[in-house]
């Protein structure tokens, strides 16, 4: 067999292999969609079918008449309290991450060694401490509550990412700003954060994924109905007598939208080279 003949039989074997993966992974996602626009009758009927007989998108009409299912307002509480969380833990980070990687103090290689040292306890046991401080505060019931919460479960993690992008700069360039007269701050926001955009996206996103996903502290914090995030709302639904598969394969589908949307960008910017932050000259 030729060099080439077994490089193409290679090449066929891991797409084919690629294929099968991707479509293992899909899988619940193809049916999500296929129950989404079957008929209810459709739905529960025996044998099951993945291509639907009759189209309809009446679920997805349903999810977002309020007199069923208020998916718009719990889709903008779930918007709000990732976004805002997102921006936080970014702007955090940065200065945690700056300080980490270019900053001597004493108690800093303490600091990056014990640095997940939080993740040894499961968010579950920080429940009663933080409820009972945040409530303390006249938080309960807020969509605040569960940003602070959300931030601290993940500013670790983006502290660590930023550290590590931040550690890929040149001092040189820094030693460069201080000679133009910019302070500290300057230094940050005008070199090193433009120099290491990509990476404060991924930060983003990430504390997004986990924000728009927490089921925890929502769940805690969160008692009125009108407060409630998406991931409350759809398992509330189940509770309730306008509760079909239809609905909940749509409004399922629907709430992921957010998360494939800003992956699909964030990969679009870093591949496109339009986060590129570098200096010519």
């Amino acid at each position: 067999m030729t060099r080439n003949k077994k490089k193409r039989v290679s090449n066929t074997i891991f797409y084919v292999v690629l294929i099968a993966i991707l479509l293992i992974l899909l899988f619940p996602f193809i049916i999500m969609l296929s129950v989404s626009l079957k008929t209810t009758a459709e739905t529960i009927g025996f044998p099951p079918t993945i291509i639907p007989k009759s189209f309809t998108l009446e679920h997805f009409e349903d999810i977002f008449n309020s007199n069923i299912f208020p998916f718009l307002k719990y889709f903008k509480n779930s918007l709000y309290i990732a976004v805002v969380t997102s921006a936080v833990v970014v702007f955090l980070g940065i200065l945690g991450g700056y300080a980490l990687a270019k900053l001597r103090f004493k108690g800093r290689t303490v600091i990056n060694e014990i640095f997940f040292f939080v993740y040894m306890f499961s968010g579950i046991l920080l429940i009663v401490p933080l409820y009972k401080l945040l409530a303390a505060m006249g938080l309960r019931n807020t969509h605040e509550a569960v940003i602070i919460c959300m931030v601290i479960q993940t500013l670790p993690t983006a502290i660590y990412m930023t550290r590590s992008f931040f550690e890929t700069i040149p001092d040189e360039l820094e030693e460069a700003g201080r000679v133009d007269g910019l302070s500290r701050l300057g230094i940050i926001f005008r070199i090193v954060v433009p120099l290491s955009i990509s990476g404060l996206i991924s930060v983003f996103v990430y504390a997004f994924m986990i924000a728009w996903n927490d089921v925890l502290f929502a769940s805690i914090f969160l008692d009125s109905p009108d407060k409630m995030t998406i991931t409350i709302g759809l398992n509330s639904l189940f509770n309730t007598p306008d509760y079909i598969w239809g609905r909940m394969m749509a409004a399922s589908l629907v709430s992921s939208l957010p998360i494939v949307i800003m992956y699909g960008i964030s990969q679009s910017l870093i591949k496109g080279g339009r986060t590129d932050g570098g200096v010519k000259g």
